[in-house]
């Protein structure tokens, strides 16, 4: 008889992945969550029950419990599993053994590591290597955000929030970027590069590591890294894999030349946006390289690379105005993808809503939030999204009031900025949604009413 897992939080990135792979790989699943996700949707679309809310009677006939890291020690399920002496474990301690018969390919960083993922899982998959994966995020190419495959490869987006990815050993690790983020969790930047340290001493011992040798957190990690050998990407000479003659291209992406030791090995044209997505398929590169894959195919994936559900996410337009969705919830992110946003649409007012995500974050990078949205015309701020944190009274309201902007303006409520949007966005306009949390809902509210008033227009004409 197979296995029966039970997750407790299922609706979220991390678990619902996990669930999805383990379904696939033959396992009975169920789950559990506060509110019934798109993601939980999902699992239940494909045949896992899904809970609305916890109860012990949940865990009648379950063999093993996973849990979230934001459930609490006090949640019903997770006592009442501890109770009925049924293991309880968390993301970290059963990665490592899904991954174990397989090659890992576990891709870290702050910032760009669930694009890079997905990536790297949508080349081996046009390559006709059925890889396993998990994936931060839905993948457009691929439909879904985990996968169980026969082959013998496993990318993983490996996070760093509460130390999940200390739980893998991969034969490829790879750091994007590093910048300070989640204090809730790392103190200091140095508790930060410390447990980037132990990632990548967890790489087997024969494997390899892939780091961004152009970003100002990497320099200070690599003195740190004493096991394996390091490969460096990056758009300067020093690096092993260079990004040479970059240039802006009609698909609204960068088109450039990757180079392996200053010899050129293909060039790659992308239609996902943004110079940081240059160094995102510059690593994917690398690695179908290190894996002796075929590079002109795999820079044929990334040409047709469509991205992921909420990375500069186009919802859609309505009378020729565009909402787009993004996760980006650290200040680099915001700037990043701002000004991806600019280089795609150069003559267009751009519209930047960004919901705060934790007290913590919000407080800790305050001076770097306050300087992150230069390229918009327009910022509107919401209320902080608490996520795992409780209100510590803490507003928003004062980054904005940091700000040197001509228009920013703190509105706390989304039901509020979605009526503000309504009333002053005009065609041509472009609207940014930073969120990590419900703040979606605007793009959704805005896009409804916005259609609707469209569809009104014409009945009166």
């Amino acid at each position: 008889m197979n296995k029966h897992v039970f997750f407790i939080g299922i609706g979220g990135t991390g678990l619902s992945a996990i669930a999805r792979l383990l379904k696939e790989k033959g396992y009975i699943v169920s789950g559990s969550d506060q509110q019934i996700s798109d993601f939980a949707r999902d699992l239940i679309s494909n045949g896992i029950t899904v809970y609305e809310g916890h109860s012990p009677d949940h865990l009648v006939g379950v063999d093993v419990v996973i849990r979230s890291s934001a459930i609490s020690d006090q949640n019903p399920e997770v006592q009442a599993a501890h109770h009925m002496r049924i293991p309880v474990y968390k993301r970290s301690d059963i990665l490592g053994e899904l991954m174990s018969d397989k090659v890992g390919i576990g891709i870290a960083g702050t910032h760009g590591k669930t694009t890079t993922t997905a990536m790297v899982a949508t080349m081996l998959a046009k390559a006709g290597l059925d890889p396993s994966y998990i994936i931060g995020s839905v993948s457009k190419d691929l439909g879904n955000n985990a996968h169980y495959g026969q082959g013998k490869y496993f990318v993983i987006e490996a996070d760093e929030y509460d130390r999940m990815f200390l739980g893998l050993s991969p034969t490829f690790g790879v750091v994007t970027n590093l910048e300070h983020d989640h204090p809730d969790c790392f103190h200091t930047f140095s508790d930060y590069l410390q447990a980037f340290r132990a990632f990548l001493e967890r790489v087997i011992a024969d494997g390899k590591i892939l780091v961004c040798f152009d970003d100002p957190g990497v320099q200070k990690l690599l003195p740190m890294i004493s096991t394996q050998s390091v490969i460096t990407y990056g758009s300067t000479p020093e690096c092993d894999y260079q990004a040479l003659n970059i240039q802006r291209n009609e698909k609204g992406g960068y088109s450039y030349i990757a180079c392996y030791k200053h010899e050129e090995l293909i060039s790659v044209e992308l239609k996902v946006p943004g110079l940081h997505n240059v160094q995102n398929s510059l690593v994917a590169i690398a690695i179908a390289h290190q894996l002796d894959l075929n590079l002109e195919n795999s820079a044929k994936s990334l040409s047709e690379f469509s991205g992921t559900t909420r990375r500069f996410d186009i919802i859609g337009e309505v009378n020729q105005i565009t909402i787009i969705d993004d996760y980006a919830h650290h200040p680099t992110e915001i700037k990043a993808t701002l000004q991806a946003a600019r280089s795609r649409y150069p003559e267009n007012k751009i519209w930047a809503i960004w919901q705060p995500h934790t007290y913590s974050r919000t407080q800790t990078l305050f001076d770097e939030f306050k300087n992150s949205f230069s390229e918009a015309n327009h910022v509107i701020v919401s209320q902080i999204y608490a996520s795992r944190e409780i209100n510590d009274k803490f507003s928003a309201s004062l980054v904005v009031d940091a700000m040197v902007h001509p228009d920013a303006k703190y509105i706390a409520s989304l039901k509020d900025i979605s009526n503000y949007l309504v009333e002053q966005l005009k065609p041509g306009d472009i609207m940014l949604v930073f969120s990590a949390g419900d703040a979606v809902q605007i793009s959704k509210n805005v896009m409804s009413r916005l259609t609707q008033k469209e569809n009104n227009d014409e009945i009166r004409k």
